[in-house]
């Protein structure tokens, strides 16, 4: 396994919200939290041509090889073209917190002239999976026990390690199955219809990866924070999946937060930190977690 030595830096980055950029001005404690975490060892899952991608994991206190703990690997958002794994680290280490391992995912970003995809994406978070769970004795994980979590473009992401069946790397081993064992989706894209988020950055082929369309049973179980005043990913496509999650026997809680817009837990303090105590209850209801954060 390949561990790279951290240095220390810090920055601050711009939340972009989808494809929208937010001023440097608005409140964002989230990044502000993100400027001051680093993980305990970064590790490379995949190699596509000359690049590496690479899991930034942050393991709880005492945390061993021998241990098998409960795993949750969160994918940060931006449209698939912006924002970084930084984004998502107070989340893995909040839960590393909790005695989980929490992981944040790099992936491939769609831009311009890059050849990369909405797919690739998709085919990162897939074998950013796989790779937890075929490495999970060298990580002190349970491969049992994987929750795959994303905000926005990273909860497709998220939504695709298990509902996309067959979108992977060429010739990757699929033989590990890179399907979780529960999802926390953030006010995710969850329907890349025309109606939905999407469309035009995926093409004709989008309904191959749209969350809302491909929903069957046995998906893991799931819950979803969204606000019915987002207008990026709109609320009517997280409803209308939470009721074709439940129609196809599925376990899927919605978490609904009026008016709230597109990010909106992100912004508040107050609402991130519910946000959190409302996600250990749902992974506390499936044997996941124990304790809370410290």
């Amino acid at each position: 396994m390949h561990t790279l030595k951290l240095t220390a830096h810090s920055f601050i980055l711009i939340f972009i919200t989808a494809a929208v950029e937010m001023p440097a001005s608005a409140a964002d404690p989230i990044n502000e939290m993100a400027a001051k975490l680093e993980p305990t060892r970064v590790v490379v899952y995949k190699k596509v041509g000359d690049r590496e991608l690479h899991l930034n994991i942050f393991e709880p206190a005492g945390h061993k090889a021998s241990d098998r703990r409960p795993c949750f690997i969160s994918i940060h958002g931006g449209g698939w073209t912006g924002l970084s794994p930084r984004r998502q680290y107070p989340f893995a280490a909040h839960f590393a917190k909790c005695g989980m391992v929490g992981i944040s995912v790099e992936y491939r970003l769609v831009k311009p002239n890059s050849g990369v995809t909405v797919f690739d994406c998709v085919k990162d978070g897939r074998s950013a999976v796989r790779y937890v769970r075929a490495h999970a004795a060298e990580l002190g994980v349970d491969p049992q026990k994987l929750i795959a979590n994303g905000g926005s473009a990273g909860g497709h992401v998220a939504a695709g390690t298990a509902l996309f069946e067959g979108v992977d790397e060429a010739g990757e081993g699929t033989s590990v199955s890179c399907v979780p064992n529960a999802l926390v989706l953030y006010f995710p894209v969850i329907d890349t219809s025309k109606e939905g988020y999407g469309n035009a950055k995926i093409g004709e082929r989008w309904q191959e990866i749209s969350p809302l369309h491909r929903v069957k049973p046995g998906v893991p179980p799931t819950i979803i924070f969204h606000g019915t005043g987002d207008t990026v990913t709109p609320f009517k496509g997280a409803q209308a999946f939470h009721d074709a999650m439940l129609k196809a026997g599925n376990r899927c809680e919605l978490d609904v937060h009026e008016g709230g817009k597109h990010g909106y837990l992100l912004f508040d303090r107050a609402l991130y930190e519910d946000t959190l105590r409302k996600t250990e209850a749902f992974l506390k209801s499936l044997g996941f977690l124990k304790q809370a954060a410290e």
